[in-house]
């Protein structure tokens, strides 16, 4: 329709606005779709729609109202009903602008972006994850909905023990918690998300706390088809009670959403109640999270924090659990006197094993702390009804990884490695075990990758910095390139003695023994009570020619550890097999009694370098025949260790032939290790003090093979003196 000549004259724009009511339309279409728009959020809330609900209607309603006005224009005055072509053709770009428009926002919201630079490597792992597999979840970090920063640690809390009830349900496949923070605060779609930890649904959620009231949402929703499965919110008050319950429920909600069964255990135990006092519950919740960070520093904090819960209710099982893996990790991190802090650890495990005998958590530690009291039978023992009572405990997998590595079950460790990090496929400290696993079958390329992962989940933990260091060490021969590596240890925590004492031990091997006292000294000042600081002076006195220090060293090393076979074997070195072998033999006798009172003795790759020194005094003392099955023993555990890298045999080979009198065989060996870049570790100790090696000093070919090596840590040591201060760290060793 158009306008007739008399309609036009003297017409202005407002009024011919008004007569075509266009005014009138539009100003009724934005009423009405504002009104729409309260309504569909409203209902949005209520049934947790995604915010793209919301979303895609003020976009429809936004292109809707250029066609109201296009409609206003052609009819309404005259209530005209006929289509014009102009007017077709109006309404026609318009649907297709509103169209597109729409398009780019599902393109928006379905595109893959590269992570940001708080989760660098979440877009690189691998889904582990296959099509066939039964449910999977991760539940991503809850929203801190009050946006006030104390509320953070309660917020996680919250959020780390939904998802610790969730583990508990044996039907379902469970991420850990350290993976799903590395998508905290993400913009990857959540099918990214998933294809990244291998799950098929994600549990979102947000938690409010204000005053004496906590509110929670959470929604479960399909990675596949990005579907709501199902949501709740529930409004409480602020209880320990309330808080477990809350949680209780979820699980429980979200098994049955996911189909999966519960068995009556699981049922007994989702309903169980840690602790009452919600002041306990928080303390807790801070020593995890201080624990989480694997200093020394912060570990110190995660044992008060554990001792406040346990002071606020001496029923509190799981704040046992977090104590004592804290105070075992302060020894392994930290640098905590070893004698002591165990034996509170092992308080603390058994207490909560008391408490709660079907605790996944109690009996994983109390198993980790038999592992380090080297009580395998126990320790296997529990690690297998920890995983039997939630098999996505995945510290469970990965201290189990442990103990099956220290006993030389290799495949096994390997196996239980790689199900921890499929259960927690974004923990540095499980990609470093994984790593552990993969030098100890000889895969030093796989072990660099699982180290370097670690390192990219997590730059500022020390320890992946010192296992890139000592593969570049003992598995390549590489000293020069591992030196970095180690200091980058240290530079990250300077109160930790383990890494000072690594370093102390590189530059002894490398010769740069000035550096190396620099580092000894550090490491006494940060643990002056542990058995290595004390073995690194014995190490440099007898460098030194300063024997009688040396045996005061050893002395004192063993005064905290009888089963300290290096110190034991650095006393023999240091006062001379003719005048100490038969005390030395005594103390050995003491120390693994399992190699002289046991037929035939059992020997095993924890133990063999201490066989290898007693049958060295059996044959002194004139006893061949008893030595004989300790060496048989020996060549049997080292078979299931390749010759190089940290927990390899090196030149154990060369030792025994030499401690048997087959002279030349032990040379050939100790040149086959030379060739393979065996470099230490403490090369010269070995030369001038080993006594196991006595039989062939004296031979050329020995001194040859050592000299060919002393060349080659002068070359490295001028390779070191010639890297600028701010090189970057490289990850490659053939360089």
């Amino acid at each position: 329709m158009t306008d007739t000549p008399s309609e036009r004259e003297g017409e202005g724009s407002w009024a011919k606005l008004r007569r075509r009511k266009v005014v009138q339309w539009g100003l009724a279409y934005a009423a009405g779709a504002w009104a729409l728009l309260q309504v569909i959020g409203f209902v949005a809330d209520a049934f947790h729609w995604p915010d793209a609900a919301k979303q895609v209607a003020a976009i429809v309603f936004a292109i809707g109202f250029p066609i109201a006005v296009a409609l206003a224009w052609y009819h309404g005055d005259r209530g005209q009903q006929e289509v014009s072509r102009a007017e077709l053709a109006i309404l026609s770009v318009l649907v297709l602008l509103g169209g597109g428009a729409l398009w780019l926002y599902g393109q928006r919201d379905t595109q893959v972006t590269s992570p940001p630079s708080t989760a660098p490597i979440a877009a690189q792992v691998p889904s582990v994850a296959s099509a066939d597999e039964g449910p999977s979840i991760a539940v991503l970090p809850f929203e801190n909905r009050s946006r006030v920063d104390d509320d953070a640690f309660f917020v996680d809390g919250i959020h780390d023990d939904i998802l610790t009830q969730l583990s508990k349900v044996s039907a379902l496949r469970v991420i850990s918690r350290t993976s799903v923070e590395q998508f905290r605060d993400t913009k990857l779609p959540t099918k990214a998300i998933a294809e990244q930890l291998g799950v098929k649904s994600i549990l979102e959620g947000g938690v409010q706390r204000a005053g004496d009231r906590v509110r929670i949402n959470v929604q479960l929703i399909d990675a596949g088809t990005d579907a709501h499965l199902w949501a709740e919110s529930y409004d409480r008050e602020l209880t320990a009670a309330n808080i477990f319950a809350i949680q209780s429920e979820v699980a429980a909600a979200i098994a049955a959403a996911l189909k999966a069964t519960l068995t009556a255990g699981e049922k007994a135990r989702l309903r169980a109640v840690p602790t009452r006092n919600l002041a306990a519950w928080e303390a807790y919740q801070l020593g995890q999270q201080r624990m989480a960070r694997r200093t020394s520093a912060a570990l110190e904090e995660a044992v008060r924090f554990f001792q406040r819960a346990i002071e606020l209710d001496a029923e509190f099982a799981l704040a046992y659990v977090g104590l004592a893996n804290a105070l075992a990790l302060r020894v392994e991190y930290g640098g905590s006197p070893e004698a002591n802090t165990m034996r509170r650890a092992t308080a603390a495990a058994a207490r909560a094993v008391e408490l709660d005998p079907d605790l996944a958590e109690a009996n994983t530690s109390a198993a980790w702390l038999a592992v380090l009291r080297e009580d395998w039978a126990a320790a296997e023992t529990g690690f297998r009804r920890a995983i039997e009572l939630n098999p996505n405990y995945a510290t469970a997998h990965h201290w189990c990884s442990r103990l099956f590595l220290y006993q030389g079950r290799y495949d096994q460790a390997l196996r239980f490695a790689e199900k921890a990090a499929e259960l927690d496929p974004l923990s540095a400290i499980i990609n470093v075990n994984l790593g552990n696993a993969r030098e100890r079958s000889g895969q030093f390329g796989e072990a660099l990758a699982a180290y370097r992962k670690a390192i990219e989940v997590d730059p500022a933990m020390p320890n992946p910095y010192l296992m890139v260091g000592s593969v570049y060490a003992n598995a390549f021969g590489r000293l020069d390139q591992a030196a970095p590596w180690l200091e980058k240890a240290a530079a990250l925590d300077p109160g930790n003695a383990t890494y000072a004492l690594a370093l102390t031990g590189l530059y002894l091997d490398l010769g740069a023994d000035d550096r190396a006292r620099l580092w000894l000294d550090r490491a006494g000042k940060r643990g002056g009570g542990l058995g290595p600081v004390h073995n690194n002076e014995a190490m440099w006195h007898l460098y030194s020619a300063q024997r009688p220090a040396a045996v005061e060293d050893a002395r004192q090393a063993l005064a905290l550890d009888e089963r300290d076979s290096f110190a034991l074997e650095l006393l023999l070195g240091a006062e001379g097999q003719a005048a100490s072998a038969a005390a030395v033999r005594a103390a050995y006798e003491r120390a693994f009694p399992e190699l002289t009172t046991s037929d035939p003795p059992d020997v095993n790759v924890a133990n063999y370098p201490a066989a290898i020194i007693v049958a060295l005094l059996l044959h002194t003392t004139g006893e061949p025949a008893r030595a004989a099955p300790l060496l048989d023993g020996c060549e049997t555990a080292i078979r299931r260790s390749p010759r190089m890298g940290w927990f390899g045999y090196r030149i154990a080979d060369a030792r025994i032939m030499a401690v048997r009198g087959q002279r030349e065989a032990a040379l050939s060996a100790l040149r086959t290790a030379a060739a393979a870049g065996w470099r230490g570790p403490y090369w010269r100790y070995h030369r001038d003090f080993d006594a196991a090696l006595d039989s062939v000093r004296q031979e050329p070919e020995f001194a040859a093979i050592f000299a060919d090596i002393e060349r080659d840590m002068a070359r490295q040591r001028a390779e070191l003196a010639k890297r600028p201060k701010d090189a970057p760290l490289d990850l490659d060793p053939s360089r």
